[in-house]
């Protein structure tokens, strides 16, 4: 992991509640004058088991129709990552009203720590950077993690596209106005994660 990747997990740990919520948990905080706070929602989840999320969040071939708003997801082969610790991926999601945001990312497995254990990806910069305009926003930064442990599921979160890639008022939904719908957006990914364990089994 870079060690951006690595502090961004530190902030995450430390937030984690020490006990399942006994409901939805959710806070953000800013970082470094970004153009958006970071997040993390977290649910308690009764039955799920820290291995179940970890696979379902690693299956990125099947988040299409499991996730919300991807609309393409596959993983991107590539000799410097095993694709059993680490996998490069391709994602791209559908906003409703304001278009689509694509990036590749590096996805890599989180030790055990505290009892929370899963995933967490970072932005693969220049492939990024690569990517076809006309298919979408590309991503600046983003960041994030699926974590769980017994019964419990949280989503961590910080991302933003590239301002050279929308107008102003696009700009300004993709920043203030997702950080005012963060916690219900959070709350959507959680419920869908655990919703699709539960279809896995």
């Amino acid at each position: 992991m870079t060690p951006e990747h690595v502090e961004f997990l530190e902030r995450v740990f430390r937030r984690l509640p020490k006990n399942a919520p006994s409901k939805y948990h959710f806070e953000s905080w800013p970082h470094r004058g970004r153009a958006t706070d970071e997040g993390l929602g977290v649910m308690s989840v009764p039955g799920v088991t820290p291995a179940e999320v970890e696979a379902a969040a690693w299956d990125v071939n099947n988040y299409k129709g499991n996730t919300q708003a991807v609309v393409e997801c596959r993983q991107v082969p590539d000799d410097r990552f095993d694709g059993e610790t680490r996998q490069r991926f391709y994602q791209r999601i559908e906003i409703p009203v304001l278009g689509a945001i694509h990036y590749e990312l590096l996805m890599e497995r989180v030790a055990e720590r505290d009892g929370w254990s899963g995933v967490a990806w970072s932005v693969l910069r220049s492939e990024t950077d690569s990517l076809e305009k006309r298919r979408g926003m590309r991503s600046d930064y983003n960041h994030g993690c699926w974590l769980s442990k017994p019964g419990v599921v949280a989503y961590g979160l910080g991302s933003a596209p590239k301002r050279d890639d929308v107008g102003f008022l696009k700009w300004k939904a993709m920043t203030k106005g997702a950080d005012a719908t963060a916690p219900r957006m959070f709350r959507t990914n959680v419920e869908g994660m655990a919703a699709w364990v539960k279809r896995r089994r």
